[in-house]
This record gives structure tokens, C-alpha cells and sequence, in this order.
């Protein structure tokens, strides 16, 4: 079983590339964060991130070790994984709770992806309320918490999906 993880700021192509990976019938664990918005919207709470930062990030660190539980024989794809929990408190100047960071060293991924910030595609909308700047420091915190974990981090090229998946999938063996 292989834990194949797609991490970087915001807007940086990370869904667009699950997405295609699951057309492609791989096995993908989609970006949750979005899920754990909605849920709220539904409930009154604009932004459940901005109203209460801890519910947010206990919600998406649960969710995300729940991913990581659900994984399947074979190759398994994340859109973000749970490091990236304590790396938004870093980035925020947040109180990092003792369990992120211990959850953090539990659950290891077999390889991380790094997709750098982009301007070219980057887009705001509904969820994605940061600008370019803050998605690009989001990147640095979300770089530096990962390595400070020992991965080794392998920055996918700034081209055409069907290049970036076929970057991907030339550093994965797929014979597991």
C-alpha cells in the first residue's frame, strides 16, 4: 500500500490533478476542507475557519486521519494530509495542539508532492479567500513543517496537467 500526498498553498492545481488521477482509476482521497466548509455554511457559519480556527482544524485533522485509515491495497492519492493541520497554525502563529503534532509523526506518507504557487492559475472564490501573497506564504509554511518531518518533498513542474500527472506518475512505482 502506497500513500502518494499532494501538498502546496492554495490554488496551486492540487484538485485538478486528483481529480484526473481518479479518471484515471487510481484510488484518491479528495481535499476536505471544503466538505468541512459547507457542512457549516449549511449550519449558518460563513466560514467556520474564521468563526472558530480550532472546530475547523480538529474537523479537518480528523477527517484526514480518517483518509488515511481508508487507504486500499495499491496506490492511494491526498489532496493535503494531515502535517498540513499544524502548518496552517504555523503559518496563522497559531497554538499547534500536542495531538497535530503527534499525528503528524504517526501517520507517514510514502511520498510527497509539492506544487508551488502559481500566479498564472491561481483564483480566489467562495472557499479560497486568500491572495496570491498569503497562498504563497501558506506554501513556505506548508514546505517547512513537511520537511522539519524528514520528507523529502518533490516539486511538480509548473506545465500542462497531463505533464504534471505524468511527472507523477513517472516517481511512483506503480507495481505496488
Amino acid at each position: 500500500m502506497q500513500r502518494i500526498l499532494l501538498i502546496g498553498g492554495p490554488g496551486t492545481g492540487k484538485s485538478t490533478l486528483i481529480n484526473d488521477l481518479e479518471n484515471r482509476g487510481f484510488k484518491v482521497h479528495h481535499e476536505i476542507s471544503r466538505e468541512v466548509t459547507a457542512r457549516a455554511q449549511q449550519q449558518g457559519i460563513e466560514q467556520l475557519f474564521l468563526t472558530d480556527p480550532m472546530a475547523f482544524s480538529n474537523q479537518l485533522l480528523a477527517g484526514r486521519i480518517q483518509q488515511f485509515v481508508d487507504a486500499v491495497p495499491g496506490i492511494n492519492f491526498y489532496d493535503r494530509g494531515i502535517p498540513d493541520v499544524p502548518a496552517y497554525h504555523k503559518f496563522t502563529g497559531d497554538h499547534i495542539p500536542e495531538n497535530y503534532l503527534e499525528a503528524s509523526k504517526n501517520y507517514k506518507y510514502d511520498q510527497v508532492f509539492h506544487l508551488a504557487p502559481w500566479e498564472e492559475i491561481y483564483a480566489q472564490d467562495s472557499e479560497r479567500y486568500e491572495s496570491f501573497s498569503q497562498a504563497s506564504a501558506i506554501d513556505k509554511a506548508l514546505k517547512n513543517f513537511y520537511r522539519g518531518l524528514g520528507y523529502d518533498l518533490i516539486t511538480i513542474p509548473q506545465t500542462t496537467v497531463e505533464n504534471r500527472i505524468n511527472f507523477i506518475l513517472d516517481h511512483v512505482n506503480l507495481e505496488a
